[in-house]
């Protein structure tokens, strides 16, 4: 069964902001990356559309300042040494690296073909 979740317009600009100040975090001070630019980027464009939508909701008392006029090009600006992005993308990175399926050296490095293994 499927539950969906819906959030509020605070609350998933909350989230955006979280996760542009997390992955920013991540990539410019911990020379890490656990998204792809892809969703990274996709992230960062909803956030642009929903404060630009709708600035009566980006008041949440979380980031607001860094985040006026935001349009989504760019992490770097962000306040990414303040103690709670940096325990935040700390925790996000460990999890990731415990939980992470490492790749096997043996199989995925030294063929092409899947097909090498099926017999």
């Amino acid at each position: 069964m499927l539950f969906m979740v819906t959030q509020t317009i605070p609350e998933k600009i909350r989230q955006r902001r979280s996760q542009m100040l997390v992955h920013s975090c991540l990539y410019y001070d911990m020379d890490e990356s656990i998204i792809d630019d892809h969703t990274w980027q996709r992230w960062a464009d909803e956030l642009a559309e929903l404060q630009n939508e709708h600035p009566e909701h980006c008041k949440i008392d979380f980031f607001d300042k860094e985040f006026q006029g935001w349009d989504g090009t760019s992490g770097y600006h962000l306040p990414l040494r303040n103690p709670w992005v940096r325990s935040k993308s700390s925790q996000i990175l460990d999890y990731h690296e415990k939980n992470s399926v490492q790749p096997q050296p043996d199989v995925i490095q030294y063929t092409s073909n899947l097909e090498d293994f099926m017999e």
